[in-house]
């Protein structure tokens, strides 16, 4: 099976945060509809209440929350989500996903409505370690080392003489 792609944004800090969960996990999730709230120990945010606001299916459908039902259909749009007009009063035919949580779904967009003890900075902080400047500096001198290595000398081609033309003198070939 797919994974379910998690987009978690917190007001709060205005920040936005992605996950990945298998879908055998978060199956609690299938069947609920866009604006429903959920506890996030499904994503392994304890203490976390979140709110779906919408998402996309596999093919890149987003999800209305006007349509009822986890299925595919045309409509004629004259806003977002699905259709962002550039000239007032414009509309536009175009293919969406209905507002219920399917296996189709691929992606999931939701918000905190309930923080936890942990901020989710902490919960998802990256374990790499920055580099400090002197060995981004270093690394560069390294690369710029090899690519010097690797570049082979060019061979001096001898260059060649001009005929005589009539009524021309041609310079003697100069030697180094």
């Amino acid at each position: 099976m797919a994974n379910f792609q998690f987009i978690v944004s917190d007001p709060a800090t205005r920040k936005a945060y992605k996950i990945e969960i298998d879908q055998n996990k978060a199956t609690g999730l299938v069947g609920k509809i866009v604006g429903e709230k959920f506890n996030g120990d499904i994503l392994g945010l304890s203490g976390y209440e979140l709110q779906i606001t919408g998402g996309t299916d596999k093919d890149g459908f987003p999800i209305h929350p006007s349509v009822h039902g986890p299925g595919r259909k045309s409509l004629v749009l004259a806003y977002p989500p699905g259709f962002h007009p550039k000239i007032k009063g414009q509309r536009r035919r175009k293919m969406i996903r209905g507002n219920t949580i399917s296996l189709d779904i691929v992606q999931i967009n939701c918000k905190v409505t309930k923080a936890g003890t942990k901020p989710l900075h902490e919960l998802f902080a990256k374990e790499k370690k920055e580099e400090t400047k002197e060995e981004k500096v270093e690394k560069k001198e390294e690369k710029h080392e090899k690519k010097e290595e690797k570049k082979p000398e060019k061979e001096e081609k001898p260059k060649e003489e001009k005929t005589k033309k009539e009524g021309e003198e041609v310079p003697e070939k100069i030697k180094p």
